[in-house]
């Protein structure tokens, strides 16, 4: 297969959640991703695939944490605004949302994020022109009010709301 264009539009059939993934010192930064899935229950393990020219995946290898937060369906701005690469650098970035320091690393964890996890780094693997990012969960939270406010998907290339 060497059209991406039809490639990305195939693999566009696919619905995914969003994720925002963030890294504290010593350099925050965030970016949105679509790219996650748990891996292991034992030990607790979930992945994140980085592309190797993003700023996070400098910033996953210096800090050796991360967190995670799965979007809910009315935070469809809060990922656009960590889709944007106008957005300022640094500790910066998160002046623009709501947001605590993890329990364990300090990583951003995302206000109103229907879950929310904290990682340290475990593994890496390179493959292509990105990097599969293997965290051990730390620590794990979830919104209860997730049943009202539903899920930010992303399919055939836009976000859109999955409301139960």
């Amino acid at each position: 297969m060497t059209d991406r264009a039809e490639l990305r539009r195939v693999l566009g059939a696919f619905t995914t959640g969003v994720t925002v993934v963030t890294t504290g010192w010593p350099r925050p930064h965030g970016m949105t991703a679509n790219a996650f899935t748990s891996v292991s229950l034992d030990p607790p393990l979930i992945l994140v695939c980085v592309a190797h020219t993003a700023r996070l995946h400098r910033t996953i290898h210096e800090a050796g944490a991360f967190a995670v937060s799965v979007l809910s369906a009315d935070q469809e701005p809060v990922a656009r605004y960590f889709a944007d690469s106008a957005r300022p650098d640094g500790s910066a970035q998160f002046d623009q949302v709501e947001w605590s320091p993890g329990p364990h690393t300090a990583a951003p964890m995302l206000a109103h994020a229907a879950a929310g996890l904290e990682c340290k780094l475990d593994n890496v693997f390179d493959s292509g022109d990105h990097s599969i990012v293997i965290g051990e969960v730390l620590h794990a939270e979830r919104d209860t009010r997730l049943a009202a406010t539903g899920a930010l998907t992303f399919f055939d290339g836009g976000f859109r709301r999955f409301i139960l």
